[in-house]
């Protein structure tokens, strides 16, 4: 699996829509202070589904938007989409061509999109759960990244290894069911206390239900 092509359209300095095509092997960026090279692993780790704005070096997320020069006006929306080659099927789809696709608007609505379908944003997690392109994974490294791995507190350290070894996506799931399992202990705790509520009344009833059946055959 590799990284053929990114298609960028206002998103922070790619006013126009461009699109970058990649082969096996290195490929490099090069070019002078300030020419945008940052915002091509921004616009990666955007699609992915970044949702931290310092991560992405703004203010808030509307940011990402071209936000227009004195010669053009700024454009209403953001979008992104990578092509990655799934020959070897490293993704868990059927199709050798995966496209992911994020767009944001000025209105804030924003969409995402795995080859053209609607998706959630837990879909596009999910499709990279355990190898290494998620946007917390090992894939992508920015500036200053290698001090903060290095530095950084153990329970970091421990998510980076869980994502090389495979197994963040289990991880996830087993969370996600002991969730689930302690919202129906809650449910069922309020269940007992209404059937306990309940029980209570019945002694009561019943009596009134005595008395009511004398009441009736005495009339």
């Amino acid at each position: 699996m590799y990284l053929k092509s990114i298609e960028v359209q206002g998103f922070k300095s790619f006013a126009n829509k461009i699109i970058l095509d990649f082969k096996p092997g290195i490929t490099g960026i090069v070019g002078p202070n300030g020419s945008g090279k940052s915002n091509v692993a921004d616009a990666v780790r955007w699609v992915l589904g970044e949702q931290k704005i310092k991560q992405l070096r703004g203010s808030s997320m509307q940011d990402v938007i071209f936000s227009g020069t004195e010669l053009r006006k700024p454009l209403s929306y953001a979008s992104v989409a990578i092509t990655l080659d799934n020959s070897d099927h490293s993704l868990p789809v059927e199709f050798t061509e995966v496209t992911v696709t994020r767009r944001l608007y000025r209105s804030g609505e924003s969409e995402y999109m795995i080859n053209n379908s609607p998706c959630r944003l837990k879909d596009v997690y999910e499709l990279f759960y355990d190898t290494g392109i998620g946007k917390e994974g090992y894939s992508i490294i920015g500036q200053g990244q290698i001090d903060q791995i290095l530095s950084g507190k153990p329970e970091d350290k421990r998510d980076l290894f869980d994502e090389a070894a495979g197994i963040v996506k289990f991880k996830r799931r087993k969370t996600e069911t002991i969730k689930k399992l302690e919202n129906e202990h809650a449910n069922l705790l309020r269940v007992n206390d209404i059937l306990s509520e309940l029980e209570r009344r019945i002694e009561p009833l019943e009596k009134q239900s005595e008395k009511a059946k004398v009441y009736l055959k005495k009339k």
